[in-house]
């Protein structure tokens, strides 16, 4: 008798051990997400408060939708002093009967050089010696350039919103053109973005590690953000 109640004592214990564990188990299911749990997990789509982007359209999680333009940038370094007041006076004639909100971006970007040095290498095959070395120190110089990323461009924006509801698009669009004809009637270039477009300016506003490539494929990947949420 004695020799078995220490087997019987032993599967007791296993039983109560193992139902507690399964209880708790049970437990830790239901048990709610912690908000810095949530943070941690959250797609970068949600991070950025974008629903979907769509045609010439940003569609925002709160109830939006935007229209961006860009601002293409001018040399005013050959201009005299009477040309540039000139030019302020009339862009701000222009803007001033602007009764909307409307935001103003500049942003940094990469600029492509793939096109220089791919000219470079073709002429390599019809360089002489001489050439041909200043031609590959040359490549070596602008393609660390390149890695680098120490070669960028100032880029200029322009936002425009409004809450959705049905037919806002075409009322939202028909402002966007009317203010973009608005800076090139005075010879500054001015176009609405399309979706292509503005999937690159997310990028390039919203991801640090973004690099330009001219025929980048939009379609879709939702990346997830990583928090050390015990930080």
């Amino acid at each position: 008798m004695e020799g078995l109640l220490f087997p019987i004592i032993m599967l007791t214990v296993t039983l109560v051990g193992g139902g507690l564990l399964l209880l708790f188990l049970k437990t830790a299911k239901k048990r709610p997400v912690s908000d810095e749990t949530a943070i941690a997990i959250q797609t970068a789509q949600q991070f950025i408060n974008v629903r979907d982007v769509k045609d010439k359209y940003l569609y925002t999680k709160d109830g939006l939708v935007l229209v961006y333009l860009r601002v293409h940038a001018i040399s005013i370094d050959l201009y005299s002093k009477a040309e540039k007041n000139n030019l302020i006076k009339q862009i701000t004639a222009e803007l001033s009967d602007i009764q909307y909100p409307f935001k103003f971006m500049a942003v940094s970007r990469p600029v492509d050089i793939s096109p220089l040095i791919s000219d470079m290498q073709g002429m390599l095959k019809t360089a002489d010696d001489k050439r041909k070395e200043l031609l590959r120190q040359e490549i070596l110089q602008m393609s660390s350039f390149a890695l680098s990323g120490e070669i960028v461009e100032r880029q200029f924006y322009i936002s425009l919103w409004d809450r959705y509801e049905d037919g806002v698009e075409k009322d939202l669009l028909k402002r966007a053109s009317l203010l973009a004809e608005k800076f090139t009637t005075n010879g500054v270039g001015c176009d609405i973005l399309t979706e292509k477009e503005i999937v690159r300016l997310l990028n390039l506003v919203n991801n640090p590690s973004y690099t330009h490539l001219e025929d980048t494929d939009f379609e879709a990947s939702i990346p997830m953000l990583k928090e050390d949420i015990y930080a």
